[in-house]
This record gives structure tokens, C-alpha cells and sequence, in this order.
């Protein structure tokens, strides 16, 4: 009885060691990459709110950002290192059992291609997401039943000290990263990418499949047909409309939706990207929110690039009525130029922020708050 009760107990120790390790990493791998990028994760609740019609919780997103990438890291440290075992356990429970069946929602409803869960580090489709939540459900499952079994690495002592270094650790490198920009990039336009490059689809690259429902119309009443089975023969129906459903998604290069259109309404993607010269992007994906606090540092390297031949083009998704006002309210002479809205936040994390380019190779970045005052060559 003894042995049996001993092999149990190893297999009970075993079992909560690797749930514990499991959601451990899941945790800090999540909770670190949107901490790096929290106006990117941002973003991504915004979008939550609109999928639901609650754009007026927007002011939340940010501070949700924050709170979310510390919750999540802070809970898989401390399953790491087994301290205050008996909370730990109870929040991560709590936290799988609200995220389960709204990922289940996610991937019946489909309202958001891209949950978010692992920033643009990871992405995964909604159903992966849900099914690795299931996975990590049952894992919190056996972590709270079986906590007292988890390994320590801290006395007492020193867990208080250990929780609130992991918890400012986060927060501070959120802080940085909000007032910067991400020390770490994992987006398509990160430094040293070639925008281009990233734009080609290969030969054999999968296309996006659709299902094309056809309606036709009878004696007042309607109804949908397939390819294969549209009345051609019958001439008593009329032809009304065609729907299309995406079926399955094809291949998306990385780069999608980079399109330069000047304010006349040319589009000058191709001609900037093969640009031997060098050319300055300033970024500012709304106008009327954009800081202005550094425009004389702006208005110089315009006139520097200017003077040495480069190109300086303003992209933004704001109304020509808001270009006009900026360009009152700041003595802009560079050129400005439209691009998408979430095309522009993604290639820069700052409103606006200067981006530097030559031949489509990203030379460098800069936020608002460290717009240069030189660029060395």
C-alpha cells in the first residue's frame, strides 16, 4: 500500500510540474511580448471594442495594455518559481476560465482574424487559440488542485521581494517601450527589413478560396444557388445578385496594404522603394492626434534632407481638411502623402515617428520623443 501510495504521489508531483512549467511559459512569453509592444497590444483591445460596439471603452485600451502583459507575466513567474502557490494557482484558474470560452466565441463568431494573445510575436488563428486554451485550461485545473505539490525556489523571505521586482520589471519595461518604441520588433518593418521583399508573393504561394452563391428570383421569391446548381436552363428565374464567402485564407505576404498615393492621387510605391537615394518618412497616422511637440526638430531635417537631395514625404490616414491644418499650425513645406490607417501604426509605434529608408531597406527609426537632430550617414 505504501509503494502504491509513493508511485502515486510521484506521478501526482510529475504531472503538476510539468502543468505548472507549461502554463509558466505560456505566461511570461505572453505577458513579455505585449509588454514590449503595449501600443500594439492596445490596439488590439481597441479592435475587441469595436468588433463589439463599445468604442467608448477606448480609453481603456491602453491602461488594459499595461495591466494585461504585467498580470500575465507577473503569474508565470510566479509559477516558475513556485512562490505564493495557493493565489497563484487561483488567479491563473480564473484567468483560463474567462479566456476559454471567449476564444471559443472568437473562433465560432470570428470577429478579430487575430486574437492577439502573443502580440505580433506568435500569430495563431482563433481556433489554435482556442485549442491551446483548452490545453492550458486543464493544466490550471491540476496546478490549483495539486498546488501544495508545486516546487518552491523561494523561501518566504524573500517571495515579497521576488513579486514586486518581477511586477516593476514589466511595468518598467512597458514604460520604456510606450515612451520609445518596442526593444524588441517582430513586426514586418522592423529595422533591416526590406519593404519590397517583404511585398512578394512566391509563384506558388496559395490564392484565398471562395464559395460564389448565386440569387435568383422566381415568381417573388428568392433563393441562393451554387456553380452547380444555378437555374441556367430554367429562364422563369431572374438573376439578382452574386454573394462571396472566404472559405480559406491563401498565402498574405507580410507586408500588405503598403501603398504610397500622393494628394492628387498618384500612387508612388513603386517609385519610392526603388529609390537609390535615401528618403525620410514621417509617420503620423492621425494628424489631429499627432504630437507637436518636437516639429522644429521635424522642419530641420526636412530642410536637411532638402539640402542633400533626399527625399521627405509626410504619410498619413488623416483628411485633407486636417493636413491643411497642420501644415498652418506647424509651417510644413514637405509633401504629404495618404497610406492605411493600421498600415501606419503598424510600421511605427509612435504619432508620428520618422522612419528612413533607401532602395525599400528600413536604415532606421525614431519616435517623436528622439527625432534626431543630425543623421550621420
Amino acid at each position: 500500500m505504501k509503494i502504491k501510495q509513493t508511485v502515486s504521489n510521484k506521478s501526482k508531483k510529475i504531472i503538476v510540474e510539468t502543468s505548472r512549467i507549461l502554463l509558466g511559459v505560456v505566461f511570461v512569453f505572453s505577458g513579455f511580448v505585449k509588454a514590449v509592444d503595449p501600443l500594439g497590444s492596445a490596439y488590439k483591445i481597441s479592435d475587441y471594442f469595436s468588433a463589439w460596439e463599445l468604442q467608448f471603452l477606448d480609453f481603456l485600451a491602453l491602461p488594459g495594455s499595461f495591466f494585461q502583459s504585467a498580470l500575465e507575466f507577473t503569474l508565470g513567474v510566479l509559477l516558475l518559481a513556485g512562490i505564493y502557490r495557493k493565489i497563484t494557482s487561483i488567479l491563473v484558474l480564473l484567468v483560463m476560465c474567462f479566456m476559454t470560452p471567449l476564444t471559443l466565441y472568437l473562433a465560432i463568431v470570428n470577429p478579430i482574424t487575430d486574437c492577439g494573445c502573443f502580440g505580433d510575436a506568435l500569430v495563431i488563428t482563433n481556433w489554435q487559440t482556442f485549442y491551446k486554451n483548452i490545453v492550458l485550461l486543464a493544466a490550471a485545473v491540476i496546478v490549483f488542485l495539486w498546488h501544495k505539490q508545486m516546487t518552491f525556489l523561494f523561501s518566504k523571505k524573500f517571495r515579497s521581494l521576488a513579486l514586486w521586482f518581477t511586477f516593476l520589471f514589466i511595468i518598467g519595461i512597458s514604460l520604456y517601450c510606450y515612451t520609445y518604441l518596442p526593444v524588441l520588433d517582430f513586426r514586418p518593418y522592423k529595422i533591416g527589413n526590406n519593404i519590397s521583399e517583404g511585398m512578394t508573393i512566391p509563384k506558388n504561394a496559395e490564392a484565398d478560396v471562395y464559395e460564389i452563391t448565386f440569387i435568383y428570383e422566381k415568381k417573388g421569391v428568392k433563393q441562393e444557388f451554387t456553380i452547380d446548381n444555378y437555374p441556367k436552363e430554367d429562364s422563369g428565374w431572374v438573376f439578382v445578385d452574386t454573394k462571396s464567402k472566404l472559405i480559406k485564407k491563401g498565402y498574405e505576404p507580410p507586408v500588405h496594404n503598403f501603398t504610397i498615393t500622393t494628394e492628387q492621387g498618384y500612387d508612388i510605391t513603386d517609385e519610392i522603394l526603388a529609390d537609390d537615394n535615401y528618403t525620410f518618412l514621417l509617420i503620423a497616422h492621425k494628424l489631429e492626434k499627432a504630437s507637436d511637440s518636437n516639429i522644429d526638430k521635424i522642419n530641420e531635417i526636412y530642410d536637411y534632407a532638402k539640402q542633400n537631395g533626399y527625399n521627405f514625404i509626410c504619410l498619413t490616414a488623416s483628411l485633407p481638411s486636417q493636413i491643411k491644418e497642420w501644415k498652418e499650425n506647424t509651417g510644413a513645406e514637405y509633401p504629404f502623402c495618404t497610406m492605411d490607417d493600421v498600415t501606419l501604426k503598424t510600421i511605427i509605434r509612435s504619432n508620428p515617428g520618422l522612419m528612413l529608408i533607401k532602395k525599400g531597406t528600413i536604415i532606421n527609426k525614431w519616435p517623436s520623443r528622439k527625432i534626431p537632430k543630425k543623421i550621420d550617414n
